[in-house]
């Protein structure tokens, strides 16, 4: 039964590796070092609701992060990184507890320059795996000519929520209003950036100088599905070490296990520049191109298969 599944998804795992490349070059093209941190680390970016998988006295980390942005604080300016991320408690049909990520930082830049190179990004793929302007998912056409529209997550909840941003922050329901009501309706000719996120939503993301009730960050969709979460960075270590104990208040109000603070992280943010970073989901890019709703159709072994 295994064999079977995996004879059938050979055209799919050979698209995969042929993303992959693909990114690799566009990187490596444009003067990006490509690095390797440890998966290994002594605690994580606290975050409320994504939980790590324990490795003896340390963690597996969930993200990058973390050491990335401190080559970042030690003079790099262009970095990438294709690698593996553990995450307990996530498999659904869009979910792996073992992910791969992309994420990349470039020195100097904001989330509106993100948001232009993850269209070059894109656009450079589809053109080395001969998908050219447009790709055909779920029965409908995604133009992939530039520009892609943008729109505010105030503005989504306007179009196509039940209730208002600020009632759905107060009710706690924001996270529940996005992926139900809001998620299925974007991207789905072209793809879409969400922006602007509340600021209750920046973990690490720097705040707008103009509304510091939004966050600098936002998530591109295609086909309804979020493919990647991108930000200007927060640079001030005071702010986010106050940021993270929201986020361990929360960990702790849901009884979950509270993390040690990354302090050498926190040491290195003022030595950062200015800079924007983007994560991007190698397994849902790959299902968008294969034409899949279901990312066990994109890897090569599931959990289960193990």
């Amino acid at each position: 039964m295994v064999t079977y599944r995996q004879s059938n998804i050979k055209k799919n795992l050979e698209l995969r590796a042929q993303i992959i490349q693909a990114v690799r070059q566009f990187f490596i093209t444009n003067d990006y070092l490509e690095i390797e941190t440890p998966y290994r680390i002594p605690s994580p970016a606290p975050e409320a609701h994504i939980d790590a998988e324990v490795s003896g006295a340390w963690v597996l980390h969930t993200s990058p992060e973390l050491c990335m942005k401190r080559l970042l604080a030690s003079g790099y300016t262009r970095l990438f990184q294709i690698c593996k991320c553990f995450r307990q408690n996530e498999r659904g049909s869009r979910h792996l507890p073992e992910l791969t990520m992309l994420e990349w930082y470039t020195a100097g830049h904001n989330y509106l320059n993100m948001i232009e190179q993850c269209e070059e990004l894109i656009q450079f793929i589809a053109l080395q795996v001969n998908f050219g302007a447009s790709l055909q998912y779920q029965g409908e056409t995604i133009d992939l000519t530039t520009p892609w529209p943008r729109m505010s997550v105030s503005e989504a909840f306007n179009r196509y929520a039940s209730t208002s941003m600020k009632d759905a922050l107060s009710q706690g329901r924001f996270n529940d209003v996005i992926a139900g009501e809001i998620e299925p309706n974007l991207g789905r000719k072209k793809p879409l950036f969400l922006y602007d996120y509340p600021k209750a939503y920046a973990s690490l993301a720097r705040l707008k100088t103009a509304d510091p009730s939004l966050a600098e960050r936002f998530e591109l969709y295609m086909g309804g599905i979020e493919i990647c979460n991108a930000f200007s960075e927060l640079t001030d270590a005071i702010e986010q070490k106050r940021r993270f104990g929201q986020e361990l208040s929360i960990r702790s109000q849901f009884g979950k296990p509270i993390y040690p603070l990354p302090e050498k992280f926190l040491d290195a943010l003022p030595r950062m520049p200015e800079a924007a970073g983007n994560a991007l989901g190698i397994d849902r890019l790959v299902m968008i191109f294969a034409d899949t709703t279901t990312i066990d159709d994109v890897v090569a072994f599931t959990p289960e298969e193990l």
